[in-house]
């Protein structure tokens, strides 16, 4: 039976939350809503409603104590400004996706945050395939899920792109996959990520 994959949420790393945060709401001319703290991570986070998947900036927590592996979406060596580095697809068999996966998309991890349960693979490195071209890949654990309970602001992804240095690659490892991921393209060349998200007031693009 394929293994399918479908788009869960897109990832803005930043320095520290309040960066990330202010990114985002500048550019969306939106308020965030609430997330809360990832203990296993050391990580912390702010998220958006786009529909039936969801936007999430994310930060190292430096309350939280350091976790003793490798933080996920790379942000233990993230620096600069707010940006897209990382995309997450959900399964219902996250042990069948990682049979299908290249090397280094990562080890299961449970994770736990108030009432929402999960499973995602973590790399050793924090970062996943094609320098987080590849996604995260994410099972959740129960009915509950970060978009369902979001304030709904009409905001929705329109276009979503990726970028690797072998593209070709790339997409045969998505391939192996039943993808639900209509939005996604990926290119030759380019930034590593970009999106378009459709407002109240017009497409807004984002990288």
């Amino acid at each position: 039976m394929p293994v399918r994959l479908e788009l869960d949420h897109i990832v803005i790393a930043a320095e520290t939350l309040a960066e990330g945060v202010t990114f985002v709401e500048d550019k969306l001319r939106v308020k965030m809503a609430p997330g809360g703290s990832h203990a296993v991570m050391g990580t912390h986070n702010r998220l958006l409603s786009l529909g039936e998947i969801y936007l999430e900036v994310i930060a190292v927590d430096p309350d939280a104590p350091e976790p003793s592996h490798a933080r996920w979406f790379g942000l233990d060596t993230f620096r600069g400004p707010p940006r897209m580095t990382n995309w997450v697809a959900r399964t219902d068999d996250l042990a069948a996706a990682l049979a299908l996966a290249p090397p280094g998309t990562g080890t299961p991890i449970d994770v736990t945050r108030g009432d929402l349960s999960w499973t995602m693979a973590v790399p050793a490195d924090g970062q996943t395939p094609f320098g987080g071209a590849f996604p995260a890949l994410i099972q959740w654990r129960g009915t509950a899920h970060p978009a369902a309970r979001l304030p709904d602001l009409q905001l929705r992804l329109a276009a979503f792109q990726v970028s690797a240095e072998d593209p070709l690659a790339l997409r045969d490892a998505l391939a192996r996959y039943e993808c639900g991921l209509d939005a996604l393209a990926v290119n030759w060349s380019g930034a590593p990520f970009g999106l378009a998200i459709s407002t109240l007031t017009g497409l807004v693009k984002l990288q």
